[in-house]
């Protein structure tokens, strides 16, 4: 038995060690995850507390079907999109700017290559925030968090098919975006 399952086993008894472990092993990896999802660190903080009390509450429905991150990533997901249909607050560049933090820089690369690909993720961040809800999301969680097709639909709770087309409408409408803000090098 790995030691999730053991941990998992435990905390549904009313361990709340084993419960602390599980948010120790996943917290940071659910708050990266949900930077991308609300675009800003304080949001992702509050959402990501939320999502762990959430599981720590329902902990007797997970029915071990998944990992326990790709289940605590739905619940912190959900957590996430009602709340910004509750604020409709729209996020702007300088908070993404913020979220995002420094790159590692490669001693090979030209010189002004590091300034290039911040530009480059500051664009796509921002053609990502022009998005939908639905097309934001799926592509956060294929090409920011790699989660396999299958992970995604389960998440989302949608057939593989739809995983599919909505990745392939999504990354359509993301190339869209980018063009239109004048950059078509992507």
């Amino acid at each position: 038995m790995n030691e999730e399952k053991q941990l998992i086993d435990r905390a549904s008894q009313g361990d709340h060690a084993a419960f602390t472990r599980l948010v120790e092993l996943n917290q940071d990896r659910l708050f990266a995850s949900m930077i991308q999802v609300t675009g800003v660190p304080e949001e992702a903080e509050e959402v990501v507390q939320e999502a762990f009390i959430r599981a720590f509450l329902k902990l007797d429905t997970f029915q071990g079907n998944s990992q326990f991150f790709t289940w605590v990533y739905r619940i912190g997901f959900n957590v996430a999109l009602s709340r910004r249909r509750r604020n409709r607050a729209k996020v702007s560049l300088d908070q993404w700017r913020d979220a995002g933090g420094m790159e590692v820089v490669d001693e090979s690369e030209p010189v002004d290559e590091p300034l290039l690909k911040r530009e480059r993720t500051e664009m796509i961040r921002s053609a990502l925030q022009m998005l939908s809800e639905d097309h934001r999301s799926i592509l956060v969680l294929r090409e920011m968090e790699e989660f396999s097709y299958e992970e995604i639909a389960q998440i989302l709770q949608v057939s593989i098919g739809t995983v599919r087309s909505r990745i392939s409408r999504a990354r359509a409408q993301l190339k869209l975006v980018i063009e239109s803000m004048g950059n078509d090098r992507f």
